[in-house]
């Protein structure tokens, strides 16, 4: 199982952690905060307050071990780009980093950061996708073709187990999480039926999500 660290616990941080978790993945979630990190500790594996600058407190906590390391620090943009060399110099395989602007992204792409996300931008380009696609709930771009989506199950699945859907050769899409209701099902079996008001958490390439579109 892949293992996410998350440097920064605002509001962006917060929602990034919390959905990693909810999604079965094992997140730390690192800030300056004690009242942050008071606030996300239940919601996400392990939680620590610490300085995400001091290279010392980072490999301590041993974030070379871990797959992805998440930097959302706000408005301090250099305490962002020294977070984000830290966890490359540390061997972090893969950092994302959460930019103000394109000349702060331009410096954490020249500080190792692997990916670079604009928060406003990317949520603009949410909402339209959302506009354009009834059954489409939230979409999460993690590189350039390759997306985690939140869908409403179309009616013709109702009543019909993943097994029977063969969701992967139609559609080229993987289910990765199955919520009904208050409950969320996040090892999801080929026997497990799919219910009407059911919302799939699916993962696939951006090509193979839009045929799911054109089918709501």
């Amino acid at each position: 199982m892949r293992q996410f660290v998350v440097i920064g616990c605002g509001r962006f941080g917060t929602s990034v952690a919390e959905t990693l978790y909810s999604l079965g993945y094992d997140v730390l979630a690192i800030d300056k905060s004690d009242e942050r990190i008071q606030e996300i500790s239940t919601k996400v594996t392990h939680a620590v307050q610490a300085d995400a600058i001091d290279e010392n407190t980072l490999r301590t906590l041993g974030i070379r071990n871990f797959d992805v390391a998440v930097v959302t620090i706000g408005s301090n943009i250099q305490a962002s780009i020294m977070a984000t060399l830290i966890a490359k110099e540390l061997g972090v395989k893969n950092v994302i980093a959460k930019a103000q602007n394109e000349l702060h992204g331009r410096v954490l792409e020249k500080a190792g950061a692997d990916r670079v996300v604009f928060p406003e931008r990317d949520m603009g380009m949410r909402v339209a996708r959302n506009l354009v696609s009834s059954n489409i709930l939230d979409y999460i771009e993690f590189a350039p073709d390759y997306s985690i989506v939140e869908i409403s199950a179309i009616e013709e699945w109702e009543g019909k187990t993943l097994l029977d859907l063969q969701l992967p050769m139609k559609y080229g899409i993987n289910v990765i999480a199955i919520k009904h209701g208050q409950d969320i099902n996040i090892r999801p079996y080929a026997e497990d039926v799919i219910q009407n008001g059911d919302i799939l958490i699916v993962i696939g390439d951006n090509k193979d999500l839009k045929k799911i579109e054109k089918n709501s």
